[in-house]
């Protein structure tokens, strides 16, 4: 077995001598290409590239002022972070601009891999394209509207339907001691909302909170519900119809903007 050993590492020499040298690459000033080990996800760069912005973590990772703590199986220097998010953290040094796809969805978690590795010009740019996305960003409206009729009830309509969900989210119907979900007799669309009644035709049944399946859903509190959830969306009040009632709650119509 060790005469196996022997035989399969001095192959590996003849194939490729760097294969048995733990981080040879970062140790070597000559060598030009490094490998690293995010998280799981190996990349491999110039070693100026990695260097091109001093006093950052990778810089002085490369340079030899931070000594490698950590090393993979293979040798090579091993990074315990979001290994696919350092994709776009590489491609930033390579490219010198921020390049993020229209659906990226994890800028929280870029800003905080470009602090560990102390790349504010990496934050910086992150911050330039958020501001750029929210400038592009179309505005999602919202209406609630309350006829203080059992028949019309409440109706919700929001441009972003994913405000309709989380609407829908809050509320699970009752029957007979067994959930039944939100009803789909209030579902219009994907948009809007509409709760005509509360009583289905099964006796016994009632539209609840889901947190707290004790506490009897009104026309009031739904509209209460839907209207903290818009300011706590971010979403603001443009115009309410007649407010003379003296309450948010009893105004006929409310519009809101985000």
């Amino acid at each position: 077995m060790e005469w196996n050993l022997r035989r399969m590492e001095s192959e590996l020499r003849q194939i490729n001598p760097d294969l048995l040298q733990p981080s040879k690459s970062f140790k070597k000033p000559s060598s030009g290409t490094i490998t690293i080990n995010v998280g799981g996800y190996l990349y491999a760069a110039q070693r100026q590239t990695l260097a091109k912005h001093p006093g950052s973590l990778l810089e002085e990772m490369v340079t030899g002022k931070k000594p490698v703590l950590h090393v993979d199986s293979m040798g090579n220097t091993f990074i315990d972070r979001d290994g696919p998010i350092f994709r776009h953290v590489l491609n930033f040094l390579r490219m010198g601009e921020l390049v993020l796809p229209e659906d990226f969805k994890e800028a929280e978690l870029l800003r905080r891999e470009a602090d560990f590795y102390r790349l504010s010009e990496l934050a910086q740019a992150l911050q330039d394209w958020e501001q750029q996305q929210a400038g592009q960003r179309e505005p999602a409206f919202l209406e609630v509207t309350d006829s203080h009729e059992r028949s019309q009830g409440l109706k919700v309509y929001c441009s972003d339907s994913s405000f309709i969900e989380k609407v829908k989210n809050r509320l699970v119907q009752i029957s007979k001691s067994r959930l039944d979900g939100f009803p789909e007799e209030f579902e219009v669309s994907s948009n809007i909302i509409q709760f005509r009644h509360f009583i289905k035709s099964e006796q016994g049944s009632r539209l609840v909170l889901k947190q707290d399946s004790t506490f009897l859903c009104t026309l009031e509190c739904l509209k209460l519900e839907t209207v903290m959830l818009a300011l706590k969306g971010g979403f603001r009040l443009l115009t309410s119809l007649d407010s003379s009632r003296g309450s948010v709650v009893q105004c006929e119509a409310l519009h809101f903007v985000k």
